[in-house]
Parts: C-alpha cells; structure tokens; sequence
C-alpha cells in the first residue's frame, strides 16, 4: 500500500517525466487526525500541527510563485464511499512543475513538513493541468 501522507519516491518520479511547462494546479484533499503524531511526542492536535505546517511552509510557497487558487469546505459524497471525509480541501497552483519540486526539495519546506506527517492520517494528491472553461458543460474536453 502506497503512503497516503507523502508522496513516495516512484510517485514524485512520476510527476517529474510529466512535462514542465506552464502552471499546475495541485488538488489536495485532507484528513486530519484528531491528536497529532509527532515523532518527538509532542501534543497538539491535527489541526494545530497542520496550521503550523502552513504557517511554516507559507513563505517557501509564496517565494516560489505559489498561491491558493481556490478552497472549499467539504459536505458530503454524492458518487464514492459514503464514510469518505475530508477536513481540507484545496487547489494550490503553481507557476511550472519547477517550483513545486523545488518547494519540496526545500530545507525550510522539508523542515515544516514534520508537522503536516504528524497532522494528517489521510490525504490525496492530484496534478491538473489547468484548461480554459467554455460556455458548456464538457466544452473543454
């Protein structure tokens, strides 16, 4: 079973043979757990270890082109397992596939990390490529 926190290496090599061009946007949906988990046994909860994971990787994300594109509060499935959740949900978009991967090569990104493996039980990871809407239902296809 693959890791449902962070990206696994044949994963991140994936998302690299993609081509490199023009922004992406990151659909990300978010299980938080309860009371974090961190390896030192510090107590917080979920959601205060993730609030500190973006409160510490924020400004790594802004310098590097990053911004919140859009976000939303989860309801409920319509089409799809019925006890499925999410506590966040969000699209980030980036500049290029670039300043993602540099993102997560950064030290101070790869630092604030720590709190959001501690805060998150669950969570998906989706590259877009960004297509212009049209005035239909499925006009972009």
């Amino acid at each position: 079973m693959s890791d449902l926190i962070n990206p696994t290496k044949e994963q991140f090599a994936a998302f690299q043979t993609l081509p490199d061009e023009g922004p992406i946007h990151m659909l990300n949906l978010v299980r938080l757990r309860e009371h974090a988990v961190y390896e030192d046994g510090r107590k917080a909860s979920g959601a205060d270890a993730y609030k500190a994971y973006a409160r510490e990787s924020g400004p790594v994300f802004e310098r590097l082109g990053g911004r919140q594109h859009w976000i939303g509060r989860f309801d409920c499935v319509l089409i799809g397992p019925e006890d499925e959740r999410w506590d966040l949900v969000f699209i980030a978009e980036y500049p290029n596939p670039a300043a993602f991967a540099a993102m997560i090569r950064d030290p101070e990104y790869r630092e604030a990390v720590k709190h959001r493996t501690a805060a998150v039980v669950e969570s998906r990871l989706i590259r877009l490529k960004p297509l212009q809407g049209g005035k239909g239902f499925g006009d972009a296809l």
